[in-house]
C-alpha cells in the first residue's frame, strides 16, 4: 500500500508561466499591463448555423452563438466567439470543459455537430492599457483602431508571424496563441513593449 505522503501529483505550469513576474514588471507604470490568463476551457465547435442544434446548444449555453463574422457574444462565464462560417470557439474558467463538452453534445442530440475540447492547445495573453494598440501594431497588419476593431470583436490573424486568435475588450486585448507559440509570443510582447514602459517613480531612465 502506498502511504498518501508518497503521492504527489505535477503541479500544472501554464506556457507563459516563466514570463509572469516580467510581465508584472512591464505593467507596472500604468500605461500597459502585459499578464496571462491560464489554464481557461476552450471548447471548438461546429454547427450548421442554421440548424435546430446551434439554436438548442446556444439555449444549452445561455449564450446565443454570434452570427455576424468576426465578433463574440459572452454571458454568465461563457464567451463565444466567432472563427468561421460553421465554427465557433467557446470560452470559459478553468475546469469548465467537461461539463460544457457534456452540455453541448446533449443539446446537439444526434445532428451532426463537432464538440472537441482543445483548452490545452492554447493559452490567453493580455495586453491592455491606453499603449495596448501601440505594442500590438508592431507586429499586427489588422487596423486596430476602436472604429474598426473596437469591443467585441474577434480575429484569426498573426502577430509577429504567429497565429493568434485575437479579441477586443472594454479595457484592452486577449491574444488566444498557441502553447507552443507561447513563450515566443511572450517574448515578443515585452520587446515590442519596451518604449512604452515608465520607470518606476525615482528611477531614472538610463542614459
Amino acid at each position: 500500500m502506498v502511504e498518501p505522503a508518497a503521492v504527489s501529483m505535477a503541479e500544472r505550469r501554464s506556457p507563459a508561466a516563466a514570463f509572469a513576474a516580467r510581465f508584472e514588471a512591464a505593467s507596472a507604470g500604468g500605461g500597459l499591463r502585459l499578464a496571462e490568463i491560464p489554464f481557461l476551457s476552450q471548447i471548438n465547435l461546429r454547427v450548421d448555423p442554421k440548424s435546430p442544434a446551434a439554436e438548442r446548444i446556444g439555449t444549452a449555453m445561455g449564450v446565443p452563438l454570434p452570427m455576424e463574422p468576426g465578433t463574440a457574444a459572452g454571458g454568465g462565464d461563457l464567451e463565444v466567439l466567432w472563427l468561421g462560417p460553421d465554427e465557433w470557439l467557446v470560452v470559459g474558467p478553468d475546469g469548465a470543459a467537461p461539463g460544457l463538452v457534456e452540455r453541448l453534445a446533449e443539446a446537439a442530440a444526434g445532428e451532426h455537430v463537432s464538440v472537441v475540447d482543445v483548452s490545452a492547445q492554447r493559452t490567453a495573453l493580455v495586453v491592455a492599457g491606453e499603449r495596448a494598440r501601440d505594442v500590438l501594431a508592431h507586429g499586427c497588419v489588422l487596423d486596430l483602431h476602436p472604429r474598426v476593431f473596437g469591443p467585441g470583436r474577434v480575429a484569426q490573424t498573426t502577430l509577429a508571424r504567429a497565429g493568434v486568435v485575437l479579441v477586443a475588450g472594454e479595457d484592452g486585448f486577449r491574444l488566444l496563441v498557441r502553447s507552443s507559440f507561447a513563450a515566443y509570443v511572450a517574448e515578443w510582447l515585452l520587446d515590442a513593449s519596451v518604449e512604452y514602459v515608465t520607470s518606476p517613480a525615482g528611477e531614472a531612465d538610463p542614459a
